[in-house]
């Protein structure tokens, strides 16, 4: 396993590490601030570093907490033989760590990308520990009706020979989504971070796991999961919800956000036209300001003991 170097986004990501053994891994974590609890959960291939400025913006009055799934960021990234990358462990991880913290607030979910399914799906399980649900490019039910996923992720996910030259080999994966995934051109330093942690053939196990993981038919591994979560989503109507969209997202398309509003009728919604999947890279000041506004509301109402949701 080859060693992280941080020196080169370092100063974009000065937060202490923090580490708890979970399944029997080391499992990393960003802690900051005190306050109301706002757990953050990443997608692939980013990791915690893509929320370092929600991180920064938030931490003054709240506490912030990002982990790093298993086999991304600085978390242990262990061999497939001892940990077996499907969703079903990434819920478990995530149920075991926050147990772990024993927080005594109601949590605040920001959930991006992969960090959708594995939230969601734990937020159904405790919906009287979850405070507010803030959603951002992501999906917690299977592929909308008429939608494929795009090329580039069906080569990933199907043809195995390939995808394990180009992902572990190339990287292609991580390199592709610094392409794609953001709208505006990232700089040098925001690349480096983003990229750091998957820096050799061990090291991108995660990646590649992640996209063959992909729930799309019925006898896939994962798809159980992602049909009963859906099926239990009602259970989360009475949380509020803040969704932040970056529109020129090529894989969760403004049709993954006609699906939330469906199921959310009742949730705030802004959709970025100078954004894409990366919408905390394009457009950071815009979401943190929507954010912190609505945690806000949500502190004042709980301190003066009003709800709108009963006006």
């Amino acid at each position: 396993m080859n060693k992280i170097n941080t020196s080169k986004f370092r100063h974009l990501y000065p937060f202490k590490s923090h580490y708890r053994t979970i399944g029997g891994f080391k499992y990393h974590y960003v802690d900051e601030g005190c306050g109301p609890p706002v757990v953050m959960l990443h997608g692939n291939p980013t990791w915690s570093f893509y929320f370092r400025n929600l991180i920064k913006g938030l931490s003054p009055d709240f506490r912030a907490i990002a982990p790093d799934h298993i086999g991304c960021g600085l978390s242990e990234k262990p061999h497939p033989r001892a940990y077996e990358y499907r969703l079903k462990n990434r819920i478990e991880d995530l149920e075991q760590f926050l147990n772990s913290l024993e927080l005594s607030q109601k949590v605040t979910l920001v959930l991006h990308d992969w960090g959708g399914v594995i939230g969601m799906a734990w937020a159904v399980r405790h919906p009287q520990k979850v405070g507010r649900l803030i959603i951002t490019n992501t999906a917690a039910f299977p592929i909308p009706k008429g939608k494929n996923l795009p090329v580039s992720l069906k080569i990933i996910r199907n043809f195995k020979g390939f995808a394990t030259i180009a992902v572990l080999g190339f990287n292609l994966f991580v390199r592709g989504a610094l392409l794609l995934n953001s709208y505006k051109s990232l700089p040098k330093d925001v690349k480096a971070g983003l990229r750091a942690p998957y820096n050799s053939w061990h090291n991108r196990i995660a990646t590649l796991r992640f996209v063959q993981d992909i729930p799309i038919k019925t006898h896939d591994p994962s798809y159980t999961i992602v049909s009963d979560l859906d099926q239990n989503l009602y259970k989360l109507k009475q949380i509020p919800m803040l969704i932040c969209w970056g529109k020129h997202d090529f894989v969760f398309t403004l049709d993954y956000l006609a699906e939330w509003r469906r199921r959310f009728p009742h949730a705030e919604s802004h959709i970025f036209s100078d954004a894409g999947h990366y919408v905390l890279e394009d457009v950071p000041e815009k979401v943190i300001s929507l954010v912190k506004a609505a945690l806000e509301s949500d502190f004042s109402q709980q301190f003066s003991g009003k709800d709108e949701r009963d006006q």
